[in-house]
Order: structure tokens, then sequence, then C-alpha cells
């Protein structure tokens, strides 16, 4: 069964991995780079910013890099008792795909799905109270993952874990955020 998942992911890879081209090449480089993305990170903490007090605020942002530091250590722990190789660094696909970035690291699961996933589910649940489209912020994370892809960093399955992950660590810190708002909103106005 496990083989089978395996090769499955694989296949995913090099068709998804085949949908691209030299031309693309540069913007998918663009789309992942977390950097990049630093005015829609700003746009949000400004959204969060005109419905929240200050003191709310600050307990948003400090959950927020809890949230990028417990994600990413979990991710961490797992790639290294997986051991799984990275896409480009498959030998038995190598010549079937068209490798756009590499890195030696390991691959399983993926650290930008998890982070990403987890921290927009996160700012989704808040600014859900306030804004009827908060919605759109999971279009960081589709595309964002799917860059991974693109460039050959990582498989379908190191996407769809990492997405599952950050959805549990998302909900785990706004669960933790309903908390301390509950237990300090006095405090927090």
């Amino acid at each position: 069964m496990l083989d089978r998942l395996i090769q499955l992911d694989k296949e995913w890879l090099i068709f998804f991995n085949g949908l691209g081209s030299e031309a693309y090449d540069p913007f998918w480089l663009f789309i992942t780079k977390q950097l990049n993305w630093l005015p829609f990170f700003v746009l949000l903490l400004y959204l969060t910013y005109r419905k929240v007090s200050l003191k709310k605020l600050g307990v948003i942002l400090l959950l927020l890099a809890g949230l990028v530091a417990f994600t990413d250590q979990m991710t961490n722990l797992v790639k290294y008792t997986v051991g799984r190789p990275r896409p480009c660094n498959t030998e038995d696909i190598q010549a079937m795909i068209r490798i756009v970035k590499c890195s030696p690291s390991l691959s399983f699961f993926s650290g930008h799905a998890s982070n990403s996933m987890a921290n927009m589910l996160f700012m989704f649940l808040l600014l859900r109270r306030y804004y009827k489209h908060a919605y759109l912020v999971f279009i960081f994370p589709l595309i964002f993952a799917y860059s991974r892809i693109y460039l050959t960093m990582h498989f379908p399955f190191d996407i769809l874990v990492g997405y599952c992950f950050g959805l549990a660590a998302g909900t785990l810190f706004y669960q933790i955020f309903l908390w301390i708002e509950r237990k300090y909103d006095d405090k927090l106005i």
C-alpha cells in the first residue's frame, strides 16, 4: 500500500512539474520566497490592527510567532525521522522532471505548506469575525505550496500532509487565542 502511494506521488509530481515551462520559472521562483509575500503579511496585519486593540494585536503576533516556531520544529522533526529526499534528489525520476530548484535538505513534509496553512487558518479564524471575504487568505498557501511542486522541491503528498498538519496546528493555536481572549478579555480591550 505504501509503495503504491509513493509511486502515485511520483506520478503526480511528474504531471504537475510537466505543466511548467522555462518562461514561468522566474515567477515561481519569486512566489516561493517568503520575503516576497511581505506586502501581503503587512496588509493582514493592518486589517487586524483596524479591528482589535494593540494589546490583542500583541497577543496575536506572539501566537503567530509561536505557531511558526512550533510548526517549523515539528516539520523538521518529521523530516529527519522520515528522511525522504526531495524530488530533485530522487534518482528514479530525475530524468523525467524539469529541476528548477534543488536543495540537499529533506522533503517530507513541506514546511512551506504547513507554516503557510497554519498561519492563514489562524488568521482566517480571527478575521472572519470582521471581514466577509476573509477566506481569501487561503490563496497564499495554495499558490505558495504549489510553487514547491513546480520547482521540484516537494512531492504533492508532502504538500497535502503539510496542509493537514498546518490545519491542526492553526486550529490549536486559535483555540489558545480564544482561551486567552476569554480569560483576559477585560485586559485586552
